[in-house]
């Protein structure tokens, strides 16, 4: 990449200390963001999404913390700030969508509250052209007379709308980069594709780097452009959206993309991954992934995969699918 990413990860490791061992729910992860670009993160719960999102904006709960690695917002360290210099850089540079929009909210403050607050926290504006601001905020994410609502309180609105709420505080102050952690997951479906869009859209013409955080399949091929894997806290693979959902090298790539209902892809019918994502504190020796691998060999079961940089597009496996060349080269 000529253009220096907006985020890059190198090495990160994040440890929680317990009573009986040093438990590791991120390990040695690495990737890149490039400006208007969408980078899906995706696995099953355990895999280590969103202590991977809390790490890169700094809300990792104690006893958690990154322990090696770095950090790199447009090429400047930020997992070493102190805590006031992190809260300079939460909000401004970089943007944070949560799960569940209602307890995103804070329910005694107006929205109009909340978004002008943030918006003179973090930029040099008056209360008035603050409130011009944060009006122009909740029209850009589609909400239907924000002049008049923005006096609401959050419970007068939908799940969907205080979803555009929440979308609409993480980007107010244009940060640089907007980390979105299962933006989806309580909204119906037809609201689903509404936020999709809308996050695809506002990344398009802002120049925006995305961090989508999610468990949906789905969502990924609808939104993302590259994406990465991760299984027990390590990136599993990592790729254009298209190479990786239609040409998986990783096996357990290919489990989720078996369990996943597309009918685009031409499935028949769906395939279970066997067993289930290991705790933290019971992994299995060599691969994390090799008990439930239905191409595990020896050495599977005694080294651990290796490490996948952030600039090779390939899986984290000793004996990684094969691709046709033909095929490849086609696609």
């Amino acid at each position: 990449m000529s253009e220096t990413p907006v985020l890059s990860v190198r090495d990160l490791v994040v440890e929680i200390p317990t009573r009986h061992a040093v438990l590791r729910p991120v390990d040695r992860v690495s990737f890149d963001i490039a400006r208007g670009e969408i980078l899906g993160v995706v696995g099953e719960s355990g895999a280590g999404k969103s202590m991977t999102g809390n790490a890169v904006i700094g809300l990792l709960d104690r006893p958690a913390r990154i322990t090696s690695g770095e950090v790199l917002l447009n090429g400047r360290r930020i997992d070493n700030l102190p805590y006031a210099e992190m809260r300079k850089v939460r909000g401004r540079q970089i943007g944070m969508v949560f799960q569940d929009p209602l307890t995103s909210l804070n329910p005694l403050l107006t929205v109009g509250e909340q978004l002008t607050e943030t918006i003179r926290e973090h930029l040099d504006l008056s209360q008035n052209d603050a409130q011009e601001r944060a009006i122009k905020a909740l029209e850009e994410v589609g909400i239907p007379g924000a002049r008049d609502r923005i006096d609401s309180y959050p419970h007068a609105f939908s799940g969907g709308m205080r979803q555009r709420v929440v979308i609409a505080l993480a980007l107010c102050a244009e940060p640089d980069l907007v980390i979105a952690d299962e933006p989806t997951t309580a909204l119906d479906v037809s609201v689903q594709a509404q936020i999709i869009a809308l996050l695809r859209r506002l990344c398009r013409e802002r120049g925006t780097a995305v961090m989508l955080v999610t468990h949906d399949m789905g969502v990924i091929a609808e939104t993302a452009d590259r994406v990465a894997v991760m299984y027990a806290g390590r990136a599993a693979e990592l790729g254009g959206v298209r190479d990786v959902l239609t040409l998986p090298r990783h096996p357990y790539t290919e489990g989720l993309m078996g369990s996943a209902p597309m009918a685009s892809m031409g499935q028949t019918r769906l395939h279970q991954i066997p067993g289930s994502m290991p705790r933290l504190g019971a992994l299995p020796t060599g691969c994390a992934f090799h008990p439930r691998c239905n191409r595990a060999e020896a050495r599977c079961r005694q080294d651990p995969a290796p490490t996948l940089a952030a600039d090779q597009g390939r899986a984290a496996c000793w004996f990684p699918i094969a691709r046709d060349r033909a095929t490849e080269e086609a696609s």
